[in-house]
């Protein structure tokens, strides 16, 4: 089965003093590679993974548990490894790209390092994890397009040879598979760019058919079958306005009964014991992270855990077969946290190490949900992080709104806010009106508002930070990537005189090249993008994209601005972020512009992201300093 991983609000303002505090952390202490991390256990409890440094990349080590020995698994130099787990007790499986392209290939290799090989090595084919099949030690069940770059057909893959054998062909529709808990393919959704419809068959032998359609503003996102496989775990939006958990009957569609839902935001993750057959757990976030425990033997164990980290959020990323011994993951808004192992025939809890001991968390900045609302009556949630150490009065602000824009910020470590606080600036994190989490009416007012009310929200958390006197509205800058880079140029040209300064990093200026250059496997959901952003061969909306788009507003910019972008980006392509510089320079306007050849959707190698944020302080200080 595939793995499932993972004022309103009075604003409280901390005031300690006068003065900021200087920091003694520099920009390589918050952007340097953890000591350790991802830590996995394997399936018979016996080993650790994790990734580490090895050289400046992230590579897999493995060592017994309760030995301070280890084994360098791998040893890549170009590029960190993104993904890994555990294959059996002596086999691990990895994802890397190449240079940021996306087109990740799948790697094996043994617990003692040897045996290092591509089981796809496909140029230009981007390879997915269909299904681990834990029951199965040789196989995995993989998506990859190179049959067709823009779908993904399902394949068996055979570790031990590479051996690949077609087990689902797309049509052309399929834009996800879901199998059962034997590693059957049994449900898959189509999506035809607007309308999603969900798939079942009773077996592999048999023909899909078609039980729910809905169009692109409801969901109904199946997760994982009953454990008789005969009924269907599901998060819809379905005649609500919040996504819920429910119960499926996937031979005609029917809902069977709600599982778990709250009144306020969406519920879309569902856990299970795969050893006890029972669902554990169902997750959702408001201001933080929260669970619904559906298992008394899982609520007692996060009780356990919870009362001996009181101040942290605690989660289990991994645990054996047997469920008996577990990795506990804490963390909180100031620290990246710890990782324990917890032994619970022992009960025994003991620390394995914590992911940067070099933070002292003390030191770190403090995230505070708070809530605004918009010139047009919206609630608008997100997160205010204040420096420590200086009264919340007057201060020079980062507005940080976030990618997506389907997406949303969450609360706990941000290495890009507790740095921006750490010099001085009060840091905004806004989740407006069309971001995730929210219920199916706030994302469908975001739709077709990128440079309008989407931007407003934004602009009315300055205003927000104004009125509470945080903010000095004279050193207000924003910054933001993907769609917040978008944001951040929609920011400077469609009020240019809100911001002192701006950084671009791999965002959007160009809503037509934009969507001319999106990756192949993106096209399938093309209508769809028309829909919530705008259709170029629609007059009214090729209008609207024109007066949005930031490279044909140049004139309008009085901001300083800087830009940051990788080269082999594949959703913002390099010729977003080459336009705007061109139409700036053209006009005689100095613009800072930093291309890294070997990245893409954003900056992953260590030594480009020093470069950056060394750029960004010296920017942002040399135009927000006191005036």
């Amino acid at each position: 089965m595939k793995r499932h991983y993972f004022f309103i609000i009075f604003l409280f303002l901390t005031c300690t003093s006068g003065y900021a505090q200087q920091s003694p952390y520099t920009i390589k202490d918050f952007f340097r590679n953890p000591l350790k991390s991802r830590y996995q256990i394997s399936p018979d409890g016996l080993h650790l993974a994790y990734l580490a440094p090895v050289g400046n990349r992230m590579n897999i080590v493995v060592s017994k548990i309760g030995s301070k020995d280890s084994t360098i698994i791998t040893k890549v130099k170009d590029r960190d490894i993104s993904a890994y787990f555990w294959k059996n007790n002596t086999t691990l499986i990895y994802l890397k790209d190449l240079n940021g392209d996306e087109n990740f290939h799948l790697f094996a290799a043994g617990i003692d390092g040897k045996n290092e090989k591509d089981l796809t090595p496909f140029p230009g084919v981007r390879v997915s994890i269909t299904d681990d099949l834990i029951d199965f030690p040789d196989e995995v069940l993989v998506e990859t397009n190179q049959r067709n770059a823009e779908i993904f057909d399902v394949y068996r893959l055979k570790i031990s040879t590479g051996e690949l054998k077609m087990v689902a062909e797309n049509p052309g529709n399929i834009s996800s598979w879901i199998t059962d808990h034997e590693g059957k393919v049994r449900v898959a959704v189509t999506n035809d760019g607007v309308n999603t419809s969900l798939l079942y068959r009773k077996s592999e032998t048999d023909s899909f058919s078609v039980i729910i359609t809905t169009n692109f503003k409801e969901s109904c996102s199946p997760l994982f079958f009953t454990f008789d496989n005969k009924y269907l775990y599901a998060s819809s939006n379905i005649k609500r306005n919040y996504s819920a958990i429910v119960l499926i009957d996937p031979t005609n569609g029917q809902e069977l009964k709600t599982v778990f839902e709250h009144p306020d935001v969406d519920v879309s993750d569902l856990s299970y014991s795969r050893k006890r057959k029972v669902i554990t757990w169902a997750g959702y976030e408001t201001e933080k992270y929260e669970y619904k425990f559906l298992d008394p033997t899982t609520e007692k164990i996060y009780k356990r855990l919870q009362t001996a980290f009181p101040e942290y959020k605690v989660s289990i990323s991994s645990m054996n077969r047997d469920e008996n011994k577990m990795l506990v993951r804490t963390y909180s808004d100031r620290s990246l946290g710890s990782c324990y192992y917890y032994d619970l025939t022992k009960d025994s809890l003991g620390l394995i190490g914590k992911i940067s001991p070099w933070i002292n968390e003390n030191l770190m900045s403090y995230m505070k949900p708070v809530t605004y609302v918009t010139r047009d009556g919206v609630n608008i949630h997100g997160y205010l992080t204040l420096p420590r150490g200086v009264a919340a009065k007057n201060l020079p602000v980062i507005i940080n709104p976030h990618g997506g824009p389907w997406a949303r910020d969450s609360w706990g470590w941000n290495p890009e806010v507790q740095f921006l606080a750490s010099r001085g600036y009060a840091v905004l994190q806004m989740n407006f009106r069309g971001s995730t989490g929210y219920g199916k009416k706030f994302m469908e007012i975001g739709f077709k508002q990128w440079g309008q009310t989407m931007q407003n929200d934004i602009s009315d958390g300055v205003k927000f930070l104004i009125d509470q006197g945080v903010a000095d509205p004279k050193r207000v800058a924003i910054y933001g990537a993907s769609y917040g880079g978008y944001a951040t140029l929609a920011g400077i040209t469609l009020t240019p005189d809100l911001y002192a300064c701006a950084v671009d990093y791999v965002g959007v200026s160009n809503l037509f090249t934009f969507m001319k250059s999106i990756p192949p496997y993106w096209k399938p959901y093309l209508a769809m993008m028309y829909e919530m952003v705008g259709d170029p061969g629609n007059v009214e909306d090729s209008l609207m994209m024109r007066k949005t788009s930031p490279v044909f507003l140049v004139d309008q910019i009085k901001t300083p601005l800087f830009i940051a972008q990788g080269a082999k980006d594949p959703r913002v392509n390099k010729n977003e972020s080459d336009q705007m510089v061109e139409a700036l320079r053209k006009r005689n306007i100095d613009v800072e512009y930093m291309v890294k050849e070997n990245e893409g959707h954003g900056f992953h190698n260590e030594e480009n992201k020093f470069d950056f944020y060394d750029a960004m302080e010296k920017f942002l200080a040399k135009y927000l300093q006191k005036k």
